[in-house]
């Protein structure tokens, strides 16, 4: 069993802080030996047994030999890359193209400027960022799945 330190509702001091909102750090379980000693080891034996278990289930198969003198008809990068990828693809000036690819870590930098001044935290009082936010979002998603068809299908999705 754990040492509990209760608190004493009395104290005129732990009053004053309880009114303010304060106070929950003055007592509570203790991190020795509750955390330390019993949640700790469960977790990362949970982990290593997970790990462990989706190895056996599902291993990594070794492929056949790479052959520097055959390349694959359609190379893709990895599957975080394909936003930029396909506008690589799709912008005939690869200058242009390289200047969009660029022109997106500046957006995000430039989106916790906009209403950086609102006193709202809730996202859905703060109606600019958050169009910015989804149309970003819903601009990569079309492009991250537009790079997996060919390229002359690519925009549409093969939709249209």
């Amino acid at each position: 069993m754990s040492i509990l330190k209760k608190p004493d509702l009395s104290d005129p001091k732990l009053r004053a802080k309880l009114a303010k909102g304060m106070g929950h750090n003055y007592y509570g379980e203790p991190a020795w030996p509750n955390d330390l000693l019993y949640v700790f080891p469960i977790v990362i034996l949970g982990t290593f047994g997970l790990v462990v278990g989706l190895a056996v289930l599902d291993p990594a198969i070794i492929g056949e030999p790479a052959n520097p003198f055959a390349t694959p008809l359609e190379i893709l990068p990895e599957w975080y890359f394909y936003p930029v990828f396909q506008i690589l693809r799709v912008v005939p000036n690869k200058l242009i193209g390289i200047a969009m690819m660029a022109g997106i870590p500046l957006g995000l930098m430039t989106i916790p400027f906009i209403e950086g001044m609102s006193k709202y935290r809730n996202p859905f009082r703060r109606p600019l960022a958050m169009t910015v936010f989804l149309v970003g979002l819903v601009t990569a998603l079309w492009l991250g799945i537009g790079a997996t068809f060919p390229i002359d299908e690519s925009l549409t999705l093969g939709l249209f």
